[in-house]
């Protein structure tokens, strides 16, 4: 849709499509998308809001379309009413599309009170009452490929990891993670993997040199990795580099003291970042750092006056049953519930929970 007037409803205002400035402006509006009538969708979509008596939140509501169980849905025994699942012919992102339709035309609202739990209008009540065509904008499937790592790849060099060796340690990352009931992602990320596959480290010394690992990350789970690099250099008469180089982290040793020793005082986050001359966004990536290479690092004192209890819950949720914790996922999922600072201190405190 015209995304000047997505964007002004989302700020509490209306564009007047008529009489409005600048509709050659508008990308959207220039290059218009294909549209599919979801009159149907959109009864299903409004029915599921107000049979569940208008306490849920976007993502709870599209998860009783598609038949999505969670802990939230099933203490209010939604589970079990007979629009449970009505709409898992489609997927959630085309019902969190449809949602965000409906939301900018007023047929619901977010309560922002309520901590953005959808309403049913008076307008989408009339609508449920007649219904009329409605002609849905399809949304854009953006790619996935230019997704944010917290440990990101020195530039090239022209050397590239060990393929083969790669996919062992990707398939041992998961029954690591299995054993310790975790998510992959939790023991090593990805550019870690890469990393041992070009440097072959065969104890835990040389694996805490590892892009992104750390001591506190070897000695919790290095010892099978290791064990399958040995066995694999072994094998294959593999040349080892005489030196493993430490690739930079990013944080020197005596600033990831002063935060580690901070957090632990329960200084408040932004007088940390305001002592050393960093932005609150320096200091989470500061902080991902120290967390993704094992070191513990408690925030619990300022997440704690950020969010209550059940958000915090929602989000530990959210990132033990994904796939990735990647942030842009994260934002896609709760569309708007939380912003990137919180979901991004909320995966700190996941990462020191179960993986540190």
């Amino acid at each position: 849709m015209s995304r000047r007037k997505y964007l002004l409803h989302y700020f509490g205002e209306e564009f007047d499509e008529i009489n409005g400035a600048g509709a050659d402006m508008d990308d959207n509006t220039k290059n218009p998308k294909k549209k599919n009538e979801a009159k149907d969708n959109v009864v299903k979509l409004l029915s599921v809001v107000r049979d569940t008596n208008d306490k849920y939140k976007s993502k709870d509501i599209v998860n009783a379309i598609v038949g999505k169980e969670n802990a939230l849905l099933n203490s209010h025994k939604t589970n079990l009413k007979p629009f449970f699942g009505c709409g898992k012919d489609r997927d959630t992102s085309y019902w969190m599309a449809l949602l965000r339709q409906v939301l900018v035309v007023n047929f619901i609202r977010k309560e922002i009170e309520q901590y953005g739990v959808v309403k049913l209008t008076e307008k989408g009540e009339n609508f449920l009452s007649s219904p009329t065509s409605f002609m849905m904008t399809e949304d854009h499937v953006y790619s996935q490929e230019a997704t944010e790592d917290i440990i990101t790849n020195e530039a090239s060099s022209g050397v590239s990891a060990d393929e083969k060796l790669v996919s062992y340690l990707k398939d041992l990352r998961k029954k690591v993670a299995v054993n310790y009931g975790v998510p992959p992602f939790a023991v090593f990320q990805d550019p870690s993997l890469d990393d041992m596959a070009l440097k072959y480290p065969i104890t835990l010394e040389e694996l805490s040199k590892v892009h992104g690992v750390g001591e506190g990350k070897a000695r919790k789970f290095g010892k099978d990795f290791i064990n399958l690099i040995s066995k694999y250099v072994d094998d294959n008469d593999v040349v080892r580099p005489d030196d493993l180089i430490v690739k930079s982290t990013g944080v020197n040793s005596g600033l990831k003291l002063y935060i580690i020793q901070n957090t632990d005082r329960k200084l408040p986050l932004i007088d940390i970042a305001k002592s050393k001359g960093l932005e609150m966004e320096q200091l989470i990536k500061e902080m991902e750092v120290i967390i993704y290479s094992g070191t513990k690092l408690n925030i619990d004192y300022s997440l704690d006056d950020l969010l209550d209890e059940d958000q915090q819950e929602d989000i530990y949720e959210y990132f033990m049953e994904a796939e990735s914790d990647n942030i842009e996922g994260a934002l896609e999922e709760f569309d708007g519930e939380y912003d990137e600072e919180e979901l991004r201190l909320m995966r700190i405190k996941f990462i020191n929970e179960v993986a540190n």
